[in-house]
């Protein structure tokens, strides 16, 4: 890859939180890192003078660039973790150790205990994490110890054993923090009630444990037990602002393949996750490029066979965002909710991502594409028989039916013609009349078009509802042009779309390109005719007053406006500095005008 287009990767690189992959001539993955801002990050390594040399020697081997989004920092953090750890890239040094992060393990026992691990074993046991930092373990821990009574002991209590009376409480029932179950002084039920409560806190479900901890603030409050009461307090601010849901890890998830597929016109994008024990290990996304009118379906069916080819997967699971059939062999999910669901999510967004740096290193390296990919968005979305390479938009102005004016923009190649922007001053009507004002300026545009025997435009958009659409249709069928060219108006409101003769509007998605593309139409038009309103408007104020003086003409206006400046200096000028601007008789008229007394 040339250094032209790595600076194109990373002028579309994402500003959001993730991972970056940077890999050499030979597609290596050298060096992984995590970013609150992925750009911004990337773009500091070719920006800074380095002066560890290895840093260096990384940038200048650096061929490509990776990225997977991620919803937070902590996910960026987990993410990188297992990527170094599966591919060990050759400029993360700092990570050999192979630190393990922390998990919560709900052990699979009778009476279950609850305490921090780094291990996670395959024995029936529940664990939920992982934690970026085992400062947030023990914090977790703490609360659930300071609101259930939990036993520590590690004695294996059977039900014959306790019945034997084997085992004696300890320090921890005396203390208050055992109920004694040991002896059997707790039922196996009370005791799992706790265990379902505390499962819910870990799971980020704390409003029963909020309910429960802020009885107790109230009850040692109204015990004047103060300092209890701000030590359950301040637990309370600690569960409110944490959360302890990943959507990068989750224990339960595992060995399952995850796809999603983003379409356009003319291209798919597929991202394929692979999660090994609860962690993506793995993102890749597959572009296509589309020759007839294939389904998302027959794409992502396409595109799963070969990525699990490419990544010799064996999954017998896959998580999809549409529904495929692969035969018996693997089970498809569509998942509607929870974890699941939030995966699925991860992966259409990195699909997403993907399209929109692409679409964006096309519009930079090849503008003619762009083009016509848009032209052909359009004629689809907009229902045209061709595609709308030049476009006219007309919005009317006016305030209070002063200076009445409107507007006519052009695009071509969904791009601004400024140079055929025109600006039209209303002439044949009298007051605030937006249908008939409309009906002028239409009317005068495509006479002239005519008369000049210049190119029509594809698509006429017109910045209103139903009543100046049809002021336009009256235009157009005095010229002739009805059915020649395509013309539709757009309601300010809930940006509604219609089209003659039909009663129903359009509503496009407020994301399509098609949209964007009309409203930046219609906020040129707007700009435009309100920039040449205000002109109009501040050369009337003025003017007014200096037409009003007999023998006083257009010419003579401009040229006391030149010297001085504003109407005010006009009024208080002597007598020979008028004269030196516009002459003795002129003069004299002016200066009696403004000292009649």
């Amino acid at each position: 890859m040339s250094d032209t287009a790595l600076e194109i990767q990373i002028k579309t690189l994402p500003h959001q939180p993730g991972v970056y992959q940077y890999f050499d001539k030979d597609e290596n993955l050298i060096y992984v890192g995590k970013a609150k801002n992925i750009k911004k990050r990337v773009s500091s390594y070719f920006t800074k003078n380095h002066e560890y040399g290895k840093t260096r020697v990384l940038v200048k081997n650096i061929k490509s660039i990776k990225h997977i989004v991620v919803e937070t920092e902590n996910d960026a953090l987990l993410l990188e973790n297992n990527l170094i750890k599966k591919y060990q890239p050759k400029y993360n040094v700092m990570l050999k150790d192979d630190k393990s992060y922390p998990w919560i393990c709900v052990k699979n026992e009778r009476f279950p205990r609850i305490f921090p691990t780094r291990r996670v074993i395959k024995d029936g046991s529940e664990y939920f994490g992982p934690y970026t930092s085992m400062k947030t373990v023990k914090t977790l821990l703490g609360l659930i110890k300071g609101l259930y009574q939990l036993r520590t002991c590690n004695y294996h209590l059977s039900e014959p054993k306790i019945e034997a009376g084997k085992y004696k409480v300890c320090l921890e029932f005396h203390l208050g923090n055992c109920k004694g179950a040991c002896e059997g002084k707790e039922t196996e039920e009370e005791y799992h009630s706790n265990i379902k409560a505390i499962r819910e806190i870990l799971k980020g479900n704390f409003k029963d444990s909020l309910q429960q901890f802020r009885k107790q603030m109230k009850v040692h409050a109204q015990n004047m037990e103060f300092e209890d009461a701000q030590k359950i307090k301040e637990k309370l601010e600690i569960l409110e602002n944490y959360q302890s849901k990943s959507t990068v890890v989750n224990p339960k998830i595992s060995n399952v393949d995850v796809f999603s597929i983003v379409s356009d016109e003319t291209f798919a994008y597929v991202n394929f996750l692979q999660l090994s024990y609860g962690s993506i290990i793995r993102s890749h996304t597959l572009e296509l490029k589309k020759k007839l009118q294939e389904s998302d379906k027959e794409l992502l069916e396409l595109a799963i066979t070969e990525i699990r080819q490419r990544f010799n997967s064996n999954s017998k699971e896959i998580y999809v965002s549409t529904m495929v059939d692969l035969g018996e062999d693997v089970k498809v999910t569509i998942p509607m909710l929870g974890d699941k669901k939030s995966i699925v999510d991860l992966s259409k967004r990195n699909a997403m991502y993907y399209r929109m740096d692409k679409l964006k290193q096309i519009k930079i390296v090849d503008p003619d594409r762009h083009a016509n990919r848009i032209m052909a968005q359009m004629k689809a979305d907009l229902r045209l028989s061709e595609e709308p390479r030049h476009i006219e938009c007309f919005d009317n102005s006016n305030i209070q039916g002063t200076n009445p004016v409107a507007a006519c923009v052009v695009f071509k190649n969904g791009k601004p013609s400024k140079k055929d922007y025109r600006h039209f001053n209303i002439k044949t009507v009298v007051g605030p009349d937006d249908f008939a004002s409309m009906e002028e300026v239409v009317h005068r545009r495509y006479k002239r078009l005519l008369e000049e025997d210049a190119p029509l435009p594809q698509l006429i958009i017109i910045d209103g509802g139903k009543g100046q659409l049809s002021s336009a249709l009256k235009s157009l069928d005095l010229l002739g042009l009805r059915g020649k060219i395509a013309i539709i108006g757009i309601a300010k409101r809930l940006e509604e779309l219609f089209y003659p003769d039909d009663p129903i509007p359009l509503y496009l998605d407020k994301k399509s390109e098609t949209l964007k593309i009309i409203q930046q139409l219609r906020n040129e038009a707007h700009r435009f005719g309100i920039e040449h309103h205000r002109n109009r408007r501040s050369k009337s104020a003025l003017t007014t007053e200096l037409e009003n003086i007999s023998g006083v003409g257009e010419q003579t206006i401009i040229d006391l406006m030149k010297h001085f400046k504003t109407v005010k200096r006009i009024a208080n000028a002597k007598l020979d500095e008028l004269e030196n601007v516009v002459g003795v008789s002129r003069a004299n008229k002016i200066y009696n005008y403004y000292h009649k007394e």
